[in-house]
């Protein structure tokens, strides 16, 4: 049998076979980065897993971190997470701040791998990957923060969004320009 390369349709049947490479359980990657899994009633992690909050609550002292809510077997959204709070994770959602007693992972905020970049109306910056946090019908969603009441809030972002949603003092607010994507 003759196989070819379907590119330059040079013929690849004397070339010997390459296995793929070995799997590795102990060297994960995700495309998301790292995340930990919690839901309501877990133990919130110390801050060595956690990694430092990227935001701070009203008070200026309650650490707000942010991860990804999942909602329904075909929906996740980003979300922001908040220890004190009970449940602590919050999703913006049909115009309310959704308390989500579900599984949500928390994505440790890595300053040395990642950035947040301000951007407006649902754009990626140019140049930039985003790190996706989640996905509905209309497309994928990335974490974002949103500046309500002089307090930066972790919410979602994406092109079908034109802006950043976040939950914040029980409502869903939405921001279109100056909020950041990670």
């Amino acid at each position: 049998m003759m196989f070819r390369d379907k590119y330059s349709k040079r013929d690849l049947s004397d070339q010997p076979e390459i296995p793929p490479p070995k799997y590795e359980p102990e060297h994960k990657t995700f495309p998301s980065g790292y995340r930990i899994a919690l839901d309501a009633s877990s133990d919130f992690p110390p801050l060595s897993s956690s990694g430092e909050p990227p935001c701070f609550d009203a008070d200026e002292h309650s650490p707000v971190f942010i991860g990804s809510a999942l909602m329904t077997d075909h929906t996740v959204h980003p979300c922001k997470i908040a220890p004190r709070l009970v449940p602590a994770c919050r999703v913006p959602y049909g115009g309310v701040e959704l308390a989500h007693y579900g599984r949500y992972d928390l994505l440790p905020f890595d300053s040395a791998t990642m950035e947040w970049v301000t951007t407006s109306r649902g754009r990626t910056p140019y140049g930039r990957e985003p790190v996706q946090g989640g996905m509905e019908e209309n497309g994928s969603l990335y974490h974002a923060i949103g500046v309500v009441d002089g307090v930066r809030v972790p919410g979602k972002t994406g092109v079908h969004l034109g802006g950043c949603n976040v939950a914040f003092g029980g409502s869903e607010h939405s921001i279109s320009h100056n909020y950041e994507i990670l």
